[in-house]
């Protein structure tokens, strides 16, 4: 066996390890699983996350995601904790500890830390028997077998499986809440996630020029216009309402059929019934409606009337294509 061919056994054989042990989660999701989700959703405080080495960092990551889905969570080092930071801890605060094996001594100091405090402690562990599972409260099962590393030291399948973990309690609550896509956006303002949530064609359509032309405008000035407002298209408009559309593909088109285009206006070459979207509907809908019917460029409209153009350049800009 060559080094690649070595290397991709390695890997499949990490995944393949890694994946059945999450299949396996799925049978230690119990009554106890649930009661510690009822608990954090009526609990008044906030969701307290510790562990240690890399259980933190999965700790971490967790927070984020419970945070970004309507739970606030801190994150707390278990080391950091025993030596100054356990105030993080409030009176209505419920607890949740991380780590594989329950029996690390920093574990060992900390857990009766909070029990003093009488805020509720929940174990995400692997450990049945551990110093961590018999003081918690509620307990999260994240048994795994044996880890991906051929030694079975090095953390992986654990840490996978405690991510995992976090993920199902992190969506139960989100179900709980009925935590909306809309919620979503609020504690994602930013980035290309957080605009696809949020921004909507009158968020773009502002930033363009509103190229427009009446029915009997003549095609020097069509030209001018579709040149002028610099978006290769151009609405065909009368008393504010939509007739129709001419683009730059339109008006080549006219030179390979007319010899002169003397006496000819904005209808007798415009395309009628052109694609429109409602000025108040999501970005990510005009996508939807661009690529259905492979054009670059939508007409915005809001109760009939015209509102402007939203181009696919726009959307490239804002970083949601």
């Amino acid at each position: 066996m060559n080094k690649k061919e070595q290397i991709i056994l390695v890997a499949k054989k990490t995944i393949e390890t890694e994946g059945k042990a999450i299949t396996n989660l799925i049978d230690l999701v119990d009554e106890e699983f649930a009661e510690a989700v009822d608990f954090i959703y009526n609990s008044k405080g906030r969701v307290i996350i510790t562990g240690i080495g890399k259980s933190a960092i999965i700790a971490a990551k967790i927070v984020a995601t419970l945070n970004s889905t309507g739970t606030p969570a801190i994150f707390m080092h278990a080391a950091d904790a025993i030596h100054g930071d356990l105030g993080t801890i409030q009176e209505n605060d419920s607890v949740i500890c991380i780590s594989k094996s329950g029996n690390t001594p920093e574990i060992k100091v900390l857990v009766p830390l909070i029990k003093t405090r009488g805020n509720k402690l929940i174990a995400i562990t692997s450990n049945g028997d551990s110093f961590l599972r018999q003081h918690a409260d509620y307990v999260l099962n994240a048994y795994v077998e044996k880890e991906a590393c051929p030694n079975n030291l090095a953390p992986t399948t654990s840490t996978t499986a405690q991510l995992v973990i976090g993920d199902a309690l992190a969506m139960s609550l989100l179900d709980l809440q009925g935590f909306s896509s809309k919620d979503f956006a609020k504690f994602h303002p930013g980035g290309s996630l957080g605009k696809k949530l949020y921004l909507r064609v009158s968020d773009l359509t502002k930033l363009n020029e509103k190229p427009q032309v009446h029915p009997d405008t003549d095609i020097k000035n069509v030209i001018v216009e579709i040149t002028e407002k610099m978006l290769g298209v151009t609405a065909v408009v009368e008393d504010d309402k939509i007739l129709g559309i001419i683009t730059d593909g339109d008006l080549r088109r006219m030179l390979t059929t007319t010899d002169s285009f003397k006496g000819l206006t904005a209808k007798d070459i415009m395309s009628i019934n052109p694609k429109t979207i409602d000025n108040d509907a999501m970005a990510v809908e005009a996508i939807e409606i661009m690529d259905k019917f492979g054009i670059t460029q939508l007409l915005s409209e809001e109760n009939g009337i015209y509102k402007g153009m939203v181009h696919i350049h726009n959307l490239t800009n804002e970083g949601i294509i």
